[in-house]
């Protein structure tokens, strides 16, 4: 019985460690495609209905739009195909 408790405890511990070892992450992305005013609507939109990004802020003049968001949810290459999904091709900048 006390097999059973220690390993039902350590499956526990392990199934809730990735919450402890998940960040925050803010990454630049170079946005393609943006040619009016309404485009960094639609990017900072297709953003934003990523699971697990907190803010996004999508500049028009840089054709950039910055997001930050939790990596235990999301990845980087989710966020550039919600992009290039919505018309406008992104990778990361720098």
């Amino acid at each position: 019985m006390m097999k059973y408790v220690i390993t039902a405890a350590f499956g526990l511990g392990v199934a809730t460690s990735s919450a402890a070892f998940a960040a925050e992450r803010t990454v630049t992305l170079a946005v393609q495609n943006m040619y009016c005013a309404a485009c960094p609507h639609t990017v900072k939109s297709s953003l934003q209905a990523v699971p697990g990004v907190k803010t996004v802020s999508v500049s028009f003049a840089d054709k950039t739009a910055t997001v930050t968001y939790d990596d235990a949810k999301t990845n980087v290459k989710a966020l550039m195909t919600a992009t290039t999904n919505a018309g406008y091709p992104s990778s990361p900048k720098g």
